[in-house]
């Protein structure tokens, strides 16, 4: 391989991690530039213009009202598709995946809504920053009983969760700790939003009722004083055990599958040296993610680990609509996006539990198989779709007779670069060769060739390797 396909091959697995994939152009685009300089980028999101809010309010008027869940579950996976931001969409999902929250419960999407925009907005800041503002998040509130936490009767739904799956992970605190960080919350809750009728739901926000809250001395991880919630997590964020969880976390949704985070506590790292890395990240930077990230991406051990990741249903549906090249602009099939991350097992702002999705090879199973391939093989089914056919204009454009082997090649790279094993590898060849030679020097050998490129397309998004970032 030369260095300059290794090179686009680093830049193309950057984008499946740090967003949702790219295209072969949007490859090409960036070969001419230095990999540390694309990470910067990335990280620095508001060098570059947003999506259109308005477009697609005008196209899709459901937006108009902040209850259309399915509309804006949709309205997402056109941010990731589209957006000229790839990290700040991956990093909410990231914040979404950690931080579960399910509108399940509250029925509420203006407040599922807000929650995503506050962690495109601040997912890339500090640790303690980014708690704060979760902690007052009236979902978060909500989902968790906070608002049902006063003083003389403390609810310890968040408190728990701050600590078990939030933050420092099982066998880093007590059951006192709980109880303690519980009552520093008191008085914590949201704003009433006003009933549906008759103009639909209404937005929330934050409210702190400093006569429902517990003042008195309370002792936490060895720290005693009047706490309330800020000092809470002032404390949260100072512990070693914080800066290694959310470590392990990143590695997880960035680099490579891990086992499930309640196997965490007895089930050591896949790479201990990474985490520790990660953990120095952290610490130099005062929790800062955009550093951690920083370090991360510009990592051997992220580097290396190509195709090491299941992609979630969000993933897949994203990764797939940019290669056809389709809803670029809100177009009706739209709509059917959330329907399809459903279908694949990841409903999103409505995660099962808490502890949120399972991931890597438990996105995996017969039925959700079964609708990946469906939807990737309607995603590429017709030769005048906007990538496909920019694929076959370059393709009569190099004038060259493609071999079967040169004509598997080409789909892998533009769909990836897409790694295959030799097995794949051989049977697509095989398929291929069935039709001999691929041309496009005539009309009807365009036409016959462009038919069965996207066969080939078909049959690639088709394979286990297609399944993996």
């Amino acid at each position: 391989m030369s260095s300059t396909d290794s090179h686009r091959n680093l830049i193309a697995h950057l984008f499946r991690r740090a967003g949702f994939g790219t295209t072969s152009d949007e490859l090409d685009s960036y070969a001419s530039r230095q990999y540390e300089e694309i990470v910067e980028d990335l990280l620095h999101p508001e060098r570059f213009p947003e999506v259109e809010e308005d477009v697609l309010h005008r196209y899709f008027l459901e937006l108009n009202n902040a209850d259309t869940l399915g509309t804006w579950q949709a309205h997402w996976i056109y941010r990731m598709v589209n957006t000229r931001r790839p990290l700040e969409e991956k990093i909410a999902l990231f914040w979404h995946q950690v931080f579960a929250t399910s509108v399940g419960k509250s029925e509420h999407a203006p407040s599922s809504v807000f929650q995503i925009e506050t962690f495109r907005r601040n997912g890339l800041g500090n640790l303690r920053d980014i708690y704060l503002d979760l902690a007052r998040d009236p979902a978060m509130l909500f989902w968790l009983d906070n608002c049902e936490n006063h003083t003389g009767a403390p609810n310890e739904n968040w408190g728990r969760e701050l600590l078990e799956l939030f933050s420092m992970g099982v066998g880093n605190y007590t059951e006192d700790d709980i109880k303690n960080a519980s009552r520093a919350f008191t008085g914590w809750t949201f704003i009433q939003p006003l009933p549906l009728d008759p103009f639909g739901r209404y937005s929330s926000g934050f409210e702190y009722l400093a006569g429902d809250h517990d003042g008195s001395e309370k002792t936490f991880l060895g720290e005693t004083g009047r706490f309330d919630g800020e000092d809470i997590l002032d404390i949260v964020t100072r512990q070693p055990a914080t800066a290694r969880f959310i470590s392990r976390h990143l590695y997880n949704f960035f680099v490579a599958d891990e086992p499930q985070v309640p196997a965490w506590d007895i089930i050591p790292p896949k790479d201990p040296e990474a985490i520790e890395t990660l953990v120095e990240a952290c610490s130099e930077s005062g929790g800062n993610m955009r550093s951690m990230l920083r370090t991360l991406f510009n990592s051997d051990f992220f580097k290396e680990a190509r195709f090491q990741r299941v992609k979630s249903p969000a993933e897949f549906v994203a990764g797939t609509v940019k290669h056809a090249g389709t809803n670029r602009f809100p177009e009706p099939a739209l709509a059917d996006f959330a329907g399809a991350t459903t279908a694949m097992g990841q409903m999103l702002m409505t995660p099962p539990t808490v502890e949120g999705w399972h991931t890597g090879k438990e996105w995996i199973d017969a039925g959700t198989l079964n609708e990946r391939v469906n939807f990737a093989v309607n995603q590429l089914s017709d030769t005048a779709t906007p990538g496909i056919q920019s694929l076959i204009d370059q393709m009569a454009a190099d004038g060259s007779v493609l071999s079967a082997e040169q004509f598997v090649d080409r789909c892998l790279d533009w769909l990836g670069p897409l790694s295959v094993s030799d097995d794949t590898r051989r049977e697509l060849i095989q398929h291929a060769d069935t039709g001999g030679e691929l041309r496009f020097d005539s009309g009807q050998a365009r036409d016959e060739s462009s038919a069965r490129l996207v066969r080939m397309l078909q049959a690639v998004v088709s394979s286990v390797e297609y399944q993996f970032a």
